[in-house]
């Protein structure tokens, strides 16, 4: 793929696409900046390629419209694409896609097929529509025009901040980072990217660790946005090239780096997004003395789960802890030990009590207990005075479970 790609496609989005802003960010570093795409009409970095491709269809191409299948950022790049174009579009979404996202989809102007049951019958679904009906299929990732289109980032980067030591993208099916490194080491060679994967869906780590595109089982992740199973052929090329390190974030890190980026930054990220900040939060790579970019490509959070990534995110940065403790049932004890936990500063956001029906004391009970704490030193302070105290429990805090 040859780079001229990526500047034929600034020159095509201009004026359809924002210029989303690089924003420094001393919170997560003395020298990081984000590249906040989450501001990106859509909300999301996908517009730029599916843009770039639809503007590209011929005259006869259009007339016969497009179909593509998603799940959320992909589908809504292209139907407001599609629909800017005068274009009919197609979009096959899993039937139990967010209704909102969903909605949102239909809004741009897409006709909105839902296919039971996974996303991998969408897909095949959308395949047979374009072979029956002639449609165009959008790919999202594995097309040199949609590369080209997400690699307009890697330029806007360079063009705000030329001196950037390294760049941090995700990585799903492989577009984004491709067109990012294609485009970031055409201008700077020593230019060091880094992308990141979630450990329960790292298709691209594994096929450029083996040599060859393999499939993962995948699984329920929060960055749904990168839960590829399978890189596509002309990405899985262009990162095995151009793409220095790929590492690998948990489900608790990229939560703590969405909470992290919504209370101190005032920005709001999808899972895919923060897992770039996630990986520089817990030192994945090497950063020491560089000035890093980290891409946050989309901010469509479903609005239903941002409370189960809160509460993820409080554990794994140490704020909040369970305990459960076992006490006498008499009068007096519950007092006394909501006293220490009072004392000792913490605050407690549940409670609830069940009989000990496995221990072999008659009047004992079970005391749950979550509480909010100030930081693993506070958790370690509680858990000294309980100690202290004689009370016997068990705490799970950050990566300590029951």
């Amino acid at each position: 793929m040859d780079v001229k790609e990526i500047y034929d496609a600034k020159e095509r989005l201009k004026g359809h696409i924002k210029e989303t802003p690089v924003v420094y960010a001393p919170n997560l570093g003395e020298d990081v900046y984000l590249k906040v795409e989450v501001l990106q009409d859509t909300g999301s970095f996908k517009l730029r390629g599916a843009y770039n491709k639809i503007a590209t269809l011929t005259d006869e191409e259009a007339e016969k419209g497009v179909v593509a299948c998603s799940a959320g950022n992909h589908a809504q790049g292209v139907a407001k694409s599609a629909t800017e174009r005068g274009i009919r579009s197609i979009i096959c979404m899993p039937y139990h896609a967010p209704l909102s996202k969903v909605q949102a989809t239909r809004n741009y102007g897409a006709e909105v097929e839902l296919v039971k049951d996974s996303f991998d019958d969408a897909a095949a679904y959308a395949a047979k529509l374009s072979k029956e009906e002639g449609f165009t299929f959008i790919a999202p990732f594995d097309d040199e025009k949609v590369i080209a289109g997400q690699g307009t980032i890697g330029l806007e980067i360079l063009e705000k901040l030329p001196d950037t030591d390294i760049i941090v993208a995700p990585i799903g099916g492989g577009g984004l980072i491709s067109g990012i490194a294609l485009a970031a080491k055409s201008i700077n060679p020593n230019i060091k990217i880094i992308g990141v994967q979630t450990k329960i869906s790292p298709s691209m780590y594994e096929s450029i660790k083996e040599g060859k595109i393999l499939t993962v089982k995948g699984g329920s992740t929060i960055a749904d946005g990168i839960a590829v199973k399978t890189p596509g052929k002309l990405t899985f090329d262009i990162v095995k090239e151009y793409v220095d390190e790929i590492v690998l974030v948990t489900e608790g890190e990229i939560s703590s780096a969405i909470l992290t980026l919504l209370e101190k930054n005032k920005i709001i990220t999808e899972g895919a997004a923060a897992s770039t900040v996630a990986a520089l939060m817990y030192k994945k790579f090497n950063h020491k003395g560089k000035k890093v970019c980290c891409v946050l490509s989309g901010g469509n959070i479903d609005v239903t789960r941002v409370s189960k990534v809160i509460e993820k995110g409080l554990y794994k940065t140490n704020r909040r802890m369970e305990l459960k403790i076992k006490l006498n049932d008499q009068p007096g004890e519950m007092t006394r030990m909501t006293k220490l936990l009072e004392r000792e500063g913490a605050n407690i956001v549940k409670i609830g009590q069940n009989i000990d029906v496995v221990g072999d004391t008659i009047d004992a009970m079970i005391v749950n207990l979550v509480i909010d704490t100030k930081d693993k030193a506070h958790q370690e302070q509680i858990i000294t005075a309980l100690n202290q105290d004689f009370y016997v429990f068990k705490a799970n805090y950050n990566d300590t479970q029951f």
